[in-house]
């Protein structure tokens, strides 16, 4: 077993886990991690609107435009609430909307992966699936992105710190050790 493997098991899940934070971060890799080891579903808001849409999001946002995008993206978030407790990865925009945040703050609990923005720009520069960063300059768009959106992530329940140094599930223990700091959600089974 290696370090960390099934250490958490001891815990249930008493609210939905929203991951929120910039593209790059690492919420859908950190996510399935951390859901593996506490045993519950992991959900992508992203990949669940493709599959409703049989798009991709990149299509969605060239044939329906933003706008159209975040309104499905509400729905979805709204509809992966009300169902079983999960660790849900959203797209790095969903955050950005006050309803979003009150209805993530009303029935589960955000946290932001926190990536600062030379680990975001070496994690996806070469990545063709981001569409709001097929511009001219990317990096610069993608610098202006994160000076925008990071005063709203530092609006999440929950912050971790992502370094470059830490693996998948280095990182996936450090969501779980902040998660069982909140009292309501994650609740040990061995105490």
């Amino acid at each position: 077993m290696a370090d960390g493997e099934g250490k958490h098991q001891g815990y249930r899940l008493n609210k939905t886990v929203v991951l929120v934070g910039m593209m790059g971060a690492g919420k859908t890799a950190v996510g399935r991690a951390v859901a593996a080891r506490l045993g519950v579903p992991f959900l992508d808001s992203d990949a669940e609107i493709e599959a409703a849409a049989n798009l991709s999001v990149p299509e969605i946002f060239q044939r329906d435009g933003e706008a159209f995008f975040r309104k499905r993206e509400s729905e979805v978030i709204a509809r992966l609430l009300k169902q079983e407790r999960c660790i849900l990865s959203t797209g790095g925009g969903a955050f950005l909307a006050e309803s979003n945040r009150e209805m993530i703050s009303r029935d589960g609990v955000s946290l932001w992966l926190n990536a600062d923005l030379p680990l975001l720009w070496q994690r996806v520069r070469h990545k063709e699936s981001r569409p709001l960063l097929r511009t001219p300059n990317p990096y610069a768009t993608l610098a202006e992105i994160y000076r925008a959106r990071v005063p709203v992530y530092e609006k999440a329940d929950i912050s971790v710190t992502c370094q470059p140094s830490l693996s998948i599930e280095a990182m996936a223990s450090r969501v779980i050790a902040a998660l069982a700091e909140q009292p309501d959600v994650l609740e040990n089974q061995d105490a």
